[in-house]
């Protein structure tokens, strides 16, 4: 008898360990980078751009990738093309296809000290994120840290440090994007959007793939 009802519904659960930088730009562009050095497809980033007039669209490295992340989460126009990222102290470069960008990161506040101290073991829990998904809505307005994904897929954000943004610099297709601003509106591209101050957040993320999904 199985006494486990998510095998018994052919559900599995993908682990991702890394980066997700949330920013605005004056122009009204907004970008979300996620760096991840451990995933089931290996060391990967992408980024997930929403333009001023709500196009959202995604640039991943590989077609397997890309295949994954629109599974999960919804977008306008998807592009494979290299995505590359280099962290030099507390500067972040990123190339993706027509996108550069380069931002630098400041001095982590109390709650980022917090985060510090939370087990990699615990954060990875859906459980944990389960229990701080309201005290994130009240304090990090847009964000959410569990939520139903695409294709009956279930999300775990298990924060593990979180430090600001201060400062970028961004073109796309050689047109300037203006200076650092808050993410406002919030992101559409699924359950949740990212912090509302520029953020560069180290994070666990869980996604459970539906009955039968593929990956």
């Amino acid at each position: 008898m199985n006494r486990n009802p998510r095998r018994a519904l052919g559900r599995r659960r993908l682990c991702f360990g890394g980066w997700i930088a949330g920013m605005g730009t004056v122009s009204g562009t907004r970008l979300v980078v996620g760096h991840w050095p451990r995933s089931p497809y290996g060391a990967f980033s992408d980024v997930m751009v929403e333009r001023p007039d709500g196009e959202r669209l995604l640039l991943a490295p590989t077609e397997e990738t890309a295949e994954f992340i629109r599974s999960t989460y919804t977008f306008d126009t998807v592009l494979v093309v290299p995505v590359r990222v280099a962290v030099q102290g507390d500067t972040w470069v990123v190339a993706a296809g027509l996108l550069d960008l380069r931002f630098t990161v400041g001095r982590r506040g109390p709650l980022g000290v917090l985060l510090r101290a939370v087990p990699g073991g615990l954060a990875r829990r859906p459980a944990w994120s389960a229990l701080i998904d309201r005290p994130a809505r009240l304090f990090l307005a847009g964000v959410r840290t569990r939520g139903s994904a695409g294709g009956g897929r279930r999300e775990w954000y298990g924060a593990r440090d979180l430090r600001p943004v201060v400062a970028l610099s961004a073109t796309y297709d050689g047109h300037d994007l203006g200076a650092c601003a808050p993410v406002e509106p919030p992101v559409r591209f699924g359950f949740g959007s990212v912090p509302r101050r520029p953020a560069l957040t180290r994070v666990t993320t869980t996604v459970e793939l539906g009955p039968k999904s593929g990956e």
